[in-house]
């Protein structure tokens, strides 16, 4: 014969715990996080075969933007800390670049890839369960890595410091497979040949965040219901253009005294 347990805080008899209006939801905990501020230096620019060859005959380089294409992780548990895991975080860039055969030539614009790794660790607490869901199935091995905490990175654009072009160091290589999506987003596989290297300095902030999916007590209001009807898309191109209102600022300009920072004194 199985026993109920019954964890509800609603059974408890304290009267600040007011459970008329609660409802169970399931939602994503954040167990812990952290935030970084990486200024990382002499990173190294790959490109496809094309570009390399124009980057070796290239005396000067200058870095316009950087983006971040995508981000991989792997958690894993650290060994005789409990509930604690090492997340290892891999950034990958788009780095657009001006190119200079010689001094005074025309800049030749080109993009390429580069490639960041560092590891945190975080508390992500310790669950020894298997999740079933229907919205994954029912694979054993997907169940498994279900009840392991989720890894969520939030990075903003990077900043674009500055370039340098030189010798390659034979130690500078690619160290890992690239993404299909970076190499689309870059015109190919990068490659590790070449005379010639390009390293760029990036500024980089990030949030790494561990959590777990839990079940919370929460108070609730009501549905959210729409009080907002839905209207009708239109074709007509003119009764979209009536429906905007007449710029009269870009015919009359506001002078000083209608600027929220003007002045109309007539002081000197």
């Amino acid at each position: 014969m199985s026993d109920n347990v019954n964890i509800s805080m609603c059974d408890s008899n304290d009267v600040k715990n007011d459970c008329s209006n609660a409802v169970c939801i399931d939602a994503m905990r954040v167990y812990d996080s952290c935030s970084d501020k990486d200024c990382i230096n002499d990173l190294r620019v790959f490109f496809t075969e094309e570009v390399q060859a124009l980057v070796d005959d290239s005396v000067n380089v200058r870095l316009r933007d950087a983006e971040v294409l995508t981000v991989t992780t792997n958690l894993e548990p650290v060994p005789f800390n409990k509930g604690f895991y090492s997340v290892d975080i891999t950034f990958f860039f788009s780095v657009t670049l001006d190119l200079y055969s010689s001094a005074g030539a025309t800049p030749t614009q080109v993009q390429g890839t580069a490639m960041f790794n560092k590891k945190v660790i975080l508390f992500g607490s310790d669950g020894n369960v298997k999740v079933f869901s229907t919205e994954y199935g029912s694979d054993p091995a997907e169940a498994q890595t279900l009840s392991l905490p989720r890894v969520n990175v939030q990075v903003a654009k990077p900043i674009a410091l500055s370039a340098k072009i030189g010798s390659c160091s034979s130690l500078n290589r690619f160290p890992c497979s690239v993404p299909q999506c970076v190499c689309n987003c870059v015109g190919g596989e990068p490659t590790d040949d070449g005379t010639r290297c390009v390293t760029v300095t990036l500024g980089l902030f990030s949030i790494v965040q561990i959590e777990r999916n839990v079940q919370l007590l929460v108070h609730s209001y009501d549905f959210c219901i729409p009080k907002k009807e839905c209207t009708n898309s239109t074709d007509n191109p003119c009764e979209v253009f009536s429906r905007l209102d007449f710029p009269k600022d870009q015919f009359f300009p506001p002078n000083i005294c209608d600027s929220k920072q003007g002045s109309c004194s007539c002081g000197c």
